[in-house]
């Protein structure tokens, strides 16, 4: 008879992709992870991977018998929170990239934590290649990145589509809030995130494809840094505008949305498909997408739609 510890190895090296990242995820031996494989290989009748050498690929059958087993792990998950948990409490961990930890993340905290006071949370930034790799390792309830291709172990939504501004230090008490077309501008000096940083394909893609011009890029991976130095200088930066929606009516940052054409990110929430998220973890989850939609409706009330105000220098 299929075992639970059987289903969970076979789904851990399916995921992962080998016998030896299986076992580490699991805390169990590689001996162990691949006689369990075995056994249900057994009991099914069927090859669930192809193995040549330490590389190891499902076959198409492994494949439907990936969704299903992780239909019944998510199943089984629920279940058991449905038994053990009757209100919103508990520990959860988050994962949360500086575009949602700046200007959003202290009011959706003190809207969760007075709704659900019996929870304990936990709230690690790093950038969306660490958090995809917690969220497949299990370590996170879910965490929001930039939209991608997808992964295998992860289910994903979207949880919010902004418009991108430029940001360059406030040099008059005016400042201003029109849009900008880059192009215009002149040569610019930009700060940017490394190559390994999905927005920095972005940023780079939009820059080649309208003809924007750049005579210097810095590289920085640090996103308070990046503010200070462009606040004290006369670099400027391309962010997501929900990471700069408490800036609007400081006196540092010019923030103006980019337009002919307007340029959009999106960010999704992921969370490990084998799993089903917590009460306590989908009301942040939720309150998390709120503030994001606050965000937005505060863009439209300043700025309007795309193309309402001329792009102007």
């Amino acid at each position: 008879m299929t075992s639970l510890r059987q289903i969970r190895s076979f789904v851990a090296v399916y995921e992962e992709g080998s016998f030896t990242a299986a076992a580490e995820r699991e805390g169990a031996t590689q001996s162990g992870i691949s006689q369990h494989v075995k056994q249900l290989e057994a009991e099914l009748g069927v090859a669930l991977f192809e193995r040549q050498g330490r590389e190891v690929a499902p076959t198409l059958v492994g494949k439907k018998y990936y969704a299903e087993c992780v239909d019944v792990l998510k199943k089984l998950d629920a279940a058991r929170q449905s038994v053990a948990v009757n209100r919103i409490g508990g520990a959860i961990r988050v994962g949360l990239m500086p575009t949602f930890t700046r200007s959003i993340l202290t009011p959706a905290l003190e809207t969760f934590l007075g709704s659900a006071p019996g929870s304990e949370i936990s709230v690690i930034e790093a950038y969306s290649g660490v958090l995809t790799d917690m969220i497949l390792k299990g370590e996170l309830d879910f965490a929001v990145v930039p939209a991608f291709e997808g992964a295998v172990g992860i289910s994903h939504r979207l949880i919010a589509r902004d418009r991108e501004v430029l940001v360059r230090a406030r040099r008059d008490d005016a400042g201003g809030f029109a849009a900008v077309k880059l192009a215009t501008l002149g040569p610019l000096k930009v700060v940017l995130p490394g190559m390994q940083n999905t927005r920095r394909r972005s940023i780079e893609t939009y820059f080649a494809t309208n003809g924007v011009t750049v005579t210097q890029r810095l590289e920085l991976d640090a996103m308070m840094g990046t503010l200070q130095f462009v606040a004290a200088s006369d670099w400027v930066a391309i962010l997501p505008f929900i990471m700069m929606v408490s800036d609007l009516d400081g006196g540092r940052f010019d923030i103006r949305p980019l337009n002919d054409p307007p340029f959009y990110s999106e960010f999704v929430l992921i969370e490990p498909s084998r799993k089903a998220m917590s009460p306590a973890a989908a009301a942040f989850a939720d309150i998390l997408a709120a503030e994001a939609k606050r965000a937005q409706s505060a863009f439209r009330q300043r700025f309007g739609a795309p193309g309402r105000r001329a792009a102007r220098r």
